[in-house]
Parts: C-alpha cells; structure tokens; sequence
C-alpha cells in the first residue's frame, strides 16, 4: 500500500487531529524497536504507521486529556 488515502484513514479514526496523534505515537514506538504489525515497502516510521491504521491493526483509546 502506498500512502493510505486520508478518506479511507478516517474511517478508522474520529478526526484529522486524533489520525496525527496517533500516527506520530505509533511511529516513535517503531523507531523504538516495536514490531510492524504489516507488510511493508516504505521504511518510514509514519508511512508504516498510516498503513498500520489503514489496516485497522492499530486502535486508540480517547481520554479526557488525550489518547492513551
């Protein structure tokens, strides 16, 4: 997959803001030695990531202070 479409992101999230926050969280776990939870081409944490949610294999929990 090549740069997930920002209409098929949001149908995973609730908003643009919640699909950057939980992008950038998911990408510093991988820079961090997390697993890829797909296959991918593009070595870029944040590519990985978008793709990851595209997918649905990553979810978000919304707190009153932010996304946990």
């Amino acid at each position: 997959m090549k740069q997930p479409s920002l209409d098929v992101l949001l149908k995973y999230v609730d908003s643009k803001y919640t699909l950057a926050v939980a992008a950038a969280k998911r990408a510093r776990m991988i820079t961090e030695g997390a697993p890829k939870l797909v296959e991918s081409n593009s070595y870029k944490p944040v590519t990985v990531a978008l793709e990851e949610i595209a997918q649905d294999k990553v979810k978000y929990h919304r707190t009153k202070t932010g996304i946990k």
